[in-house]
């Protein structure tokens, strides 16, 4: 398989020897072709010699040079336009030559171009534009590259549900997109079967493309049956986003209730929609939800659901849920507090401490702006290598965000850390700290603090440092 030019150079040279084309390049995707196009044009600029004789004498003629396949290869990549042109020539000989003769319809030099496209739209039919998609897609990125795109597009119409489902299953989600779009085009696929690729695809433009044909090609009540229980069970939430919409257009309003307290923030915005429409109250529907507070089954949905569409006074509903079992309930309780402004620097600051990863991170970007009123010695003790990783991180998130002397020293204080992540962040806060701007000179422990940050400045940047904070250079 050639990855690179490199390997693209060791194939050239083979070929220039006389070695068989299908042997020598093992594999027919993109990469391999445009490796040995680029490697080409590489060997005949530094290693000429690799090349054959007609390097530097007149391109081959179709009536007096006959090259053979490997060394034809060699001469549709080449430098020379005019050996470039000649080659697409002589390539309708050999149909394994057709994947050169796409990238020379992206050719820089016109006569090339055109004398490839002529090729190509003689030579493409649907069994060969099947094989040369992804290729064609690829080169389809370059400037002058569209001619291939829209020629495969126009072939590939053509196209049987059957032949395109090998482009269907593509790995490169490119070729995928492109089929989608022509079966969508095509009303190749069932409704059903479109909501079961919106649902399947790890690609964000096939789950749109195909949930939206989806439902949009429903022409009766009793399809959605089909269409809507792919979709609604999706892992992704843009595809459970459509099918919760959709509830509405199939008369299936109270179903998106059971979304309200999805873990996708778009899903339970669809799902209020949706609930909205029929006359009901979302926020009513999360209050009871998160009532009582030790429910076990709480999803943690419903939790920051409330916070989503409800008012302060909801507040009351979710402080009791810092002290829930589930990390996720008290996770979300906090990022609900924070985003319903009612998050308290004293109440909050024991999930500091929290044995849950997630707890402290919300946590933490919720005391943010109280930062300045949390004890600085406090902070700096959970900074010590007795403390889980994920405390460590919060407490120097903190630490950092107080700025001046306690901010610098936290970060100096990490330099030596044996956890490479924590200590990273200490030095990429150690650059961009900067003093105080009150105007009051820095007591002389910045300027040892910035002695010992001097591996991350250069001189003039520590002088100017110490400058600014009113310390001794």
């Amino acid at each position: 398989m050639l990855k690179d030019t490199e390997d693209g150079a060791a194939a050239a040279i083979r070929l220039a020897g006389g070695a068989p084309l299908h042997s020598t390049l093992d594999g027919t995707g993109p990469a391999e072709w445009l490796a040995l196009d680029a490697a080409v044009r590489e060997i005949a600029w530094h290693r000429p010699e690799h090349l054959p004789g007609w390097e530097h004498a007149a391109p081959p003629a179709a009536d007096s040079t006959r090259l053979g396949e490997s060394r034809l290869a060699l001469a549709l990549c080449h430098r020379d336009g005019r050996i470039r042109q000649e080659a697409v020539r002589q390539s309708v000989r050999y149909p394994g030559l057709l994947p050169l003769v796409v990238i020379r319809c992206a050719d820089w030099v016109g006569p090339v171009r055109e004398e490839a496209r002529t090729v190509l739209r003689e030579a493409l039919d649907v069994g060969s534009a099947l094989d040369l998609a992804p290729l064609v897609l690829r080169v389809g990125r370059r400037d002058r590259g569209d001619f291939g795109v829209d020629l495969l597009g126009r072939i590939l119409r053509r196209a049987s549900r059957g032949r395109l489902a090998v482009l269907l299953a593509d790995p490169d989600r490119v070729v995928r997109r492109f089929a989608y779009r022509l079966a969508v085009e095509g009303r190749l696929l069932r409704p059903s079967e479109l909501a079961l690729a919106a649902a399947g695809d790890q690609d964000i433009v096939v789950q749109d493309l195909c949930a939206t044909a989806a439902l949009t090609a429903l022409e009766d009540e009793d399809a959605y049956e089909e269409v809507l229980p792919p979709l609604l069970s999706a892992r992704n939430p843009r595809t459970r986003s459509a099918g919760v919409t959709a509830l509405r257009r199939a008369g299936r309003s109270g179903r998106a209730e059971a979304f309200l307290s999805d873990r996708s923030a778009l899903v339970r915005a669809c799902a209020r929609y949706v609930v909205r429409q029929q006359g009901a109250d979302p926020a009513v529907r999360y209050r009871e939800r998160c009532t009582p507070s030790d429910d076990p089954e709480l999803p943690p949905g419903a939790v920051i659901g409330l916070a989503e569409c409800g008012n302060r006074a909801d507040a009351g509903l979710l402080r009791p849920l810092l002290a829930h079992p589930a990390a996720g309930v008290r996770a979300r309780a906090v990022a609900g507090l924070r985003l319903l402004d009612c998050a308290d620097a004293e109440q909050l600051r024991p999930l500091l401490d929290d044995p849950a990863a997630g707890v402290v991170r919300e946590t933490a970007t919720a005391l943010l702006p109280s930062a300045g009123e949390l004890p600085a010695d406090w902070l700096l003790e959970r900074t010590g290598t007795d403390r889980p990783p994920h405390v460590r991180v919060g407490a120097f998130r903190l630490l950092d965000a107080r700025g001046g002397t306690v901010a610098l020293r936290a970060a100096v204080g990490l330099f030596q850390d044996p956890d490479m992540e924590l200590r990273a962040r200490a030095e990429q806060a150690a650059r961009r700290w900067h003093p105080p701007r009150d105007g009051q000179r820095a007591d002389a422990e910045v300027g040892e603090l910035l002695d010992r940050s001097r591996h991350l400045f250069s001189d003039d940047m520590l002088r100017r440092l110490k400058w600014e904070a009113g310390v001794d250079n």
